[in-house]
Parts: structure tokens; sequence; C-alpha cells
């Protein structure tokens, strides 16, 4: 599509800018690493991970999304749906894939050990929505193709979808004070930065719920909601047990930790194992209502 590079770069920017405004004018939590080196490391991890989809892959998922119309691929091609009715299914099916598609990362050790990487920051800001492993964002691309050439994701709802990720990646994990009410309203229809930092946490029930990346609903639905932290906003800790030596915050450590750091026992797949070290008590209770609270 014309200007996709273009849109995606101004809103970008945008929304980092708007959050990072936000962080600095009314933060949630005090940081416990210095920002400077987190910043720097969290940062060109992004420029990496371009420059690694641009080699791996000769299209974009927009541009591959052309050329699913084109072809007439996909469900939503076999139904004479009006095209905003298609865009917002695939929009919203879209979601879900990458809803399952988390979980799935958090649920297999050898897929952990990528996703971990993000888990491993040991504060959570708008930077922390940009810090992904270069094998996991080429293991996402790959499912986002798959999903959109099943569904037949219309062109404009795909640049729609990837622009609703980048920013609501950033926006939720913000380290940014809200007013209780507003968080309680606007997390029925978008994850909201309190209800996704409560998967930063170090415990491993935590850790292990709220996987929802644009839309709230799945977590809701498939009782992986957890609406928050046992210790509060303000006095959980963020990040892995075994990952707590703020100097391996640098660019090197965080791309070799999955070769040779400990996944722990927050992957799914080893149940209650080592549950007691982590004060896990199992997926099974993630929608178990507590206090629906910030106090600490």
């Amino acid at each position: 599509m014309p200007h996709e590079s273009l849109i995606r770069l101004v809103g970008f920017f945008t929304i980092f800018a708007l959050i990072a405004i936000w962080e600095f004018a009314a933060p949630l939590r005090p940081l416990t690493t210095p920002k400077p080196l987190r910043w720097f490391s969290n940062l060109t991890i992004v420029i990496l991970n371009t420059l690694v989809v641009r080699l791996f892959f000769s299209t974009t998922v927009v541009g591959f999304a052309v050329i699913v119309s084109q072809n007439g691929w996909g469900f939503l091609n076999l139904l004479s749906w009006p095209d905003w009715l298609a865009g917002l299914a695939a929009v919203v099916a879209l979601d879900f894939i990458l809803y399952l598609q988390h979980v799935m990362f958090h649920a297999l050790p050898f897929l952990w050990r990528f996703h971990m990487m993000h888990h491993a920051d040991l504060d959570v800001d708008v930077t922390t929505g940009t810090r992904f492993h270069l094998v996991e964002i080429v293991a996402s691309m790959i499912i986002k193709l798959v999903a959109v050439a099943v569904i037949g994701a219309p062109p404009r709802a795909v640049i729609t979808f990837e622009i609703l990720l980048n920013a609501t990646s950033m926006f939720n994990h913000g380290n940014v004070r809200m007013l209780r009410g507003l968080d309680r309203i606007l997390r029925w229809m978008v994850v909201t930065p309190d209800m996704h930092r409560v998967h930063h946490s170090v415990i491993r029930e935590e850790t292990n719920s709220n996987f929802g990346f644009n839309l709230p609903w799945w977590d809701r639905l498939l009782g992986t909601y957890r609406p928050a932290p046992e210790k509060g906003q303000t006095g959980m800790t963020l990040g892995l047990n075994q990952f707590r030596d703020p100097s391996q915050l640098t660019l090197p450590w965080m791309l070799v930790l999955p070769f040779v750091g400990e996944t722990g026992s927050y992957p799914l797949s080893r149940g209650g194992r080592n549950a007691e070290a982590t004060g896990s008590v199992g997926l099974t209770k993630c929608g178990g209502r507590r206090a629906d609270s910030r106090a600490d």
C-alpha cells in the first residue's frame, strides 16, 4: 500500500512521544534501573528487529494482504460482507490469534526462552512495549502471514491492526498514573497499563495472566484475566525471579539470554513445579477475582 512505511513510522513516533511525556508528567512507579541504559537497549532492539524482518521477508504483512486480496484467498473473501464489516472482523480475528500466540509463548519452554527477554526488564515503561527478541519477531511475522491468508484480511484492516498493535503495546506498558475510575471503564474496551502490568509480575500466577494485546475480552472469556496484582501496582516486583542483576540490561546480554538464561518455573507446561518458590498457584486460578484495587 502507498505510504505504508511512513504511516506506521509517524504512528509509532507519535504514540511513543505521547506516552513518554505522560510517563514524565505522571509516573506511577519510580524506576529501579537507569533509564538511559534501558532505553538504548530496548529501542535498539526495534531497529534490529526491523532490519531482520526486511532481510528475511520479501513483503510486509500489509503487502501480503494485498496479494491475498488479489487472489481471493481466505475465509472473508468467500463472503459478501460489506467492506467495513469484513475489516472489523479481520482486526478482531487477528487480535485473537495474537492472544493465542502470546499464550503459546508462555506455554512451551522453548518459545518461552525467547519471550522471557521481554519479561526480564526490571522496570516496565513505554520502551518495554518494543522489547522483543529477534526470533520472537520472526515467529510472530510467520504467524501473522498465515493468519492473514486464512482469514482473508483486507489490506486496510491489516495496516489498521498493525498500527493499533504498536500503539497499544506502548500504551499498556506505559509507566503512567491513570484515574482508577477511568481505568475500570477503559479495560472493558482496551488493555490498560494497570491491567497489563500484572502480566509483568515476578509471581508466576500473575505472569501467566492478562495476555491480551489490544482487546481485553479474550482474557475475560478464557479465564486468564486477573484484575490486580496481589501486592498492589506500586508494591509488586516486576521482571523474573531468575534475572535480577541490573548490569544485565545491556543489548548483548538481551540477545544471548534465550541461549544462556534459565527459564525458571514460568512456562505453563511445567504445571506447578517449583511454583512455591515463585508464589504461584497455577493458571487455573487466574480468572478468580480479587480486590480490583491499586492499594499497596
